[in-house]
């Protein structure tokens, strides 16, 4: 059994505290782990070792939490900055398990979020949508579920297209529908798609050009 001897706050960060054990420096912990230490307070080799783990799940959850200020993630992509960080399986599972219980990770409001995202500043098919966001490990269902709310391919490439039409304005039919097709072809639209959608663009195009001479 070892005796604490002193708690002190670590200067550079007060939200931490140094433990010392029959006089001298024994380790760091969070305040909320170590809430309930008092000086002259016994503690075992286990106690020792099960304070440690705690704490290692407190810092993992402080560094999850820091990286999800910047945008929304995935379980996955949480999962995997943790392992990176060298924390182990046990520990990652339980940071997850935290922050889908505080409602601060949330796969399907995620999905949702990343469709309207995409469909609103940078058009693609459904198919590309769904690729991505299995890249970034979202399930089946919160995947169908977010694009099931998206509009329809071609709507979607009749907005990517209208956005990027100056592009190919000056340019003769025939290089405009293989230039522009390869372009929504690589947005993840299927040829039955694209085909009636330069058409349409197209068109809309001349009768402009039509209008604005007469």
């Amino acid at each position: 059994m070892a005796t604490i001897t002193a708690l002190k706050t670590q200067k550079r960060n007060p939200n931490r505290i140094n433990v010392y054990l029959d006089g001298d420096f024994a380790f760091g912990l969070s305040r909320l782990v170590g809430a309930w230490l008092t000086i002259g307070q016994e503690l075992s080799d286990e106690k020792i070792r099960q304070l440690k783990s705690q704490d290692e799940g407190e810092v993992a959850l402080q560094k999850a939490m820091h990286f999800l200020e910047y945008r929304s993630r995935t379980q996955q992509e949480v999962s995997r900055k943790l392992t990176d960080l060298g924390y182990e399986e046990e520990v990652v599972s339980d940071v997850i398990e935290r922050l889908n219980k505080n409602q601060l990770l949330n796969d399907g409001q995620f999905a949702q979020r990343w469709v309207e995202n995409r469909t609103a500043l940078k058009p693609r098919g459904h198919r590309l949508m769904a690729m991505e966001l299995r890249q970034k490990g979202l399930g089946e269902t919160d995947i169908q579920s977010a694009l099931s709310e998206a509009p329809e391919d071609e709507e979607l490439a009749y907005q990517a297209m209208k956005h990027r039409f100056h592009r190919y304005a000056q340019m003769s039919y025939e290089d405009y529908q293989k230039k522009a097709g390869a372009y929504l072809g690589r947005k993840g639209f299927s040829y039955d798609v694209i085909s009636p959608v330069l058409r349409q663009v197209w068109d809309e195009f001349q009768d402009e050009m039509q209008s604005s001479a007469s």
